[in-house]
């Protein structure tokens, strides 16, 4: 056999190593492209706020502000009764009626005393009055304990970033003029839009 021959021979023999050697690299090199675009990533959070009510209120701020100041890219989307909490003047109360598990709690008094769980009679929610009784009670709970109030906390968010969205359909359908809102509305916007950048988010709630 030729020299040339020789050297051919060896280099069909050699060609499976060299081949998986180079598979090996490139599934390494993909490994850690992944990891690293993984590590690089920026989480995000998007929230659909219904509610209009103080103990509704709390919920997609808190979540919101927090993912913020995590460094997470953050979004609400305010639609029906939760445009109430992006008015310029906010004039949210608690509900009781229809919220058997709310507690009641005392905002002053004896330790013991603040501790107790007072469940709210249907009845007595239905009373005249009850309804502001249930709410100065819970901003003063609210002021005891430190918690932020609702403005404060929308805020917050506004400062940190995080991205308030309008449902222009619900605007339309109680007739409200974008004049009534914060100026730092990014977008008023429909469903459908809302709901595409939605689907792309890690987290997606509906409070």
């Amino acid at each position: 056999m030729s020299v040339a021959k020789l050297h051919a021979v060896q280099d069909n023999a050699a060609m499976p190593t060299v081949l998986a050697g180079l598979e090996a690299w490139f599934d390494r090199r993909l490994d850690e492209k992944l990891a690293e675009r993984e590590a690089n990533r920026i989480p995000s959070l998007a929230i659909i706020a219904t509610k209009g009510t103080m103990d509704m209120a709390y919920p997609p701020f808190i979540l919101a502000s927090t993912a913020a100041a995590l460094g997470w890219n953050a979004s609400i989307f305010f639609t029906f009764y939760g445009l109430e909490l992006v008015k310029k003047e906010l004039d949210i109360k608690v509900s009781p009626l229809g919220n058997p598990a709310m507690p009641m709690k005392m905002p002053f008094g004896p330790d013991w005393l603040k501790r107790i769980n007072m469940p709210v009679p249907t009845l007595a929610a239905n009373l005249p009055g009850f309804e502001s009784l249930a709410t100065a009670m819970m901003e003063q709970t609210v002021k005891a304990k430190g918690v932020p109030s609702i403005q404060e906390l929308r805020d917050i968010c506004v400062e940190s970033g995080v991205r308030l969205v309008a449902c222009q359909m619900t605007v339309d359908l109680f007739n409200y003029s974008q004049d009534e809102f914060i100026p730092e509305i990014a977008e008023w916007i429909g469903a459908t839009s809302y709901l595409g950048e939605a689907k792309n988010a890690d987290i997606c709630l509906f409070v």
